[in-house]
């Protein structure tokens, strides 16, 4: 038997089909062939391209407060990185609002002029990390990978996906490429009372369990571990002067500004260089609209 098929009873159906993907095709980003690679940062966007930033973020160095030590270990690493020499993928942890992700922002304004790149992934893209560093192998420029606020459930695909990447995979990685990661965690994934009931003590030494094990198995894969501290109250006020001077705002009592700092440090239960940039933002823009 043969079925007849009349495509006139279709075309309304197959018009309105083009014209539903003509406008999602509008709401996806382009993709070209190659990122503009005159651009000094990117972001990894699905459905798999380098889009080029813009207008980046460009922290200052001298903006970072109370980091002395954190902030020489970085731009050493990154110094021998954009000289072609060997370095350490980088792991950046400890408290919020104490200038790790600036930092690594800050290094794209010291060193964009001698190469440096900066490719920012997000955590669930980190599964696309042989396709992102895939291009990179033959680019005269040097590249961090930067991944902010890391950290990683049991069992996420990202997880492995970077742990190869750090040391473990078939591949090489290349060598104009590091990883930058900031977090929270210090071993980047959540840990409960319950993975230590698997610890050994045999000759004196204590010995891990498996689960304790696999998770510090990811943060000793980069090489070079920095730790970021709360600011004490000095140190947040420091902070907090530095930031209205930065900000041209009108001059007032200091004590007053103390006071005022601090109690605004103690609404938000944290004194951290963003807290203190962001007290000094809203007492410059309060001052300023008033004169």
């Amino acid at each position: 038997m043969t079925l007849a098929i009349n495509m006139n009873e279709f075309s309304p159906l197959i018009t309105r089909i083009e014209s539903i993907l003509d406008r999602a095709e509008i709401l996806l980003p382009a993709r070209s062939g190659q990122p503009d690679w005159r651009a000094h940062a990117f972001r990894w966007r699905k459905p798999g391209f380098l889009q080029a930033v813009k207008h980046p973020h460009r922290s200052k160095l001298d903006d970072l407060l109370n980091i002395e030590q954190q902030k020489a270990a970085l731009l050493q690493n990154t110094r021998q990185l954009v000289s072609g020499y060997t370095a350490n993928n980088v792991l950046l942890s400890g408290s919020r609002g104490t200038g790790k992700s600036s930092l690594v922002k800050a290094l794209l304004t010291a060193f964009a002029d001698q190469g440096l790149r900066l490719i920012e992934v997000d955590r669930n893209d980190l599964m696309d990390l042989p396709e992102i560093v895939d291009p990179l192998y033959d680019r005269p420029e040097r590249f961090i990978i930067f991944t902010d606020d890391l950290s990683f459930e049991a069992n996420e695909p990202g997880y492995k996906a970077l742990k190869a990447m750090l040391e473990g995979s078939i591949a090489a990685t290349p060598d104009n490429m590091l990883i930058y990661a900031t977090s929270n965690r210090r071993h980047l994934m959540p840990e409960y009372m319950q993975d230590n009931l698997d610890l050994k003590y045999i000759d004196r030494e204590i010995h891990h369990g498996e689960a304790v094990e696999e998770k510090i198995s990811l943060s000793e894969r980069f090489g070079l571990w920095l730790s970021f501290h709360p600011f004490n109250q000095e140190q947040y006020l420091q902070a907090v002067f530095h930031w209205l001077a930065r900000l041209n705002a009108p001059s007032a009592d200091s004590e007053v500004i103390r006071t005022e700092a601090l109690r605004w440090a103690l609404e938000r239960g944290s004194r951290s260089g963003r807290i203190a940039q962001q007290f000094a933002r809203d007492w410059a823009g309060r001052k300023q609209s008033a004169e």
